[in-house]
């Protein structure tokens, strides 16, 4: 049986814990996912690299983009990217519209590790989060993600459809004001460099 978050009733009366408690249970809560992983044979960063540029739209699959992404340096991107190129788990491809990068691909290979990803065992956990504490959780940690990056002056990565370049006013496909161009239904949920947070809708 699987547990249950306790229900908010039972310590709306106790102290909230220290700001660095909760901290520290988030980091040990990511090294939970890959310190009990079946398959050992990717590292964290590794991991978090295949899972970008399986993620991250056509603007944003560069070796470039993925270090900006995992917060270190190009030179350490650029191995970690190496490493899964001779795995054959990533590819490299022209870029068209810049002769001056490269596009990472997720070959077949690196599609198939990813089914045994170690953070799917996170992922069924929050799943069996109630659907309006899931959605209050995703917003904690969207906040939490906005303020570190902005405090660091590190890019914002988020999805399209959330992003306040994606024009979806007109009755065909969005259009992103961004980049100059016409994104298909599957890039509205990939991760882009280019983001940024949409203003709030009014009601």
């Amino acid at each position: 049986m699987n547990a249950e978050p306790a229900s908010n009733h039972q310590n709306d009366c106790a102290a909230p814990p220290p700001a660095s408690q909760i901290a520290e249970q988030i980091v040990h809560l990511a090294r939970l996912v890959h310190g009990a992983a079946s398959d050992q044979c990717l590292t964290p960063a590794q991991w978090t690299a295949l899972r970008y540029f399986a993620r991250a739209n056509r603007f944003s699959r560069t070796p470039s983009a993925f270090s900006e992404f995992h917060a270190t340096t190009r030179g350490t991107a650029s191995q970690t990217v190496k490493s899964l190129i001779a795995l054959g788990y990533l590819e490299r491809h022209a870029n068209e519209t810049d002769a001056r990068s490269t596009l990472i691909e997720v070959t077949p290979a690196g599609r198939a590790k990813l089914e045994d990803d170690p953070l799917s065992a996170l992922t069924q956990a929050i799943d069996h989060l109630p659907d309006i504490e899931r959605k209050h959780f995703a917003t904690l940690i969207t906040w939490l993600s906005t303020t570190m990056a902005r405090a660091r002056t590190a890019p914002l990565f988020g999805n399209c459809g959330d992003c306040g370049h994606c024009d979806t006013t007109g009755t065909g496909p969005a259009y992103c004001r961004c980049t100059q161009t016409l994104l298909d239904q599957g890039e509205m949920s990939a991760l882009c460099i280019d983001f940024s947070p949409a203003a709030p809708r009014l009601r």
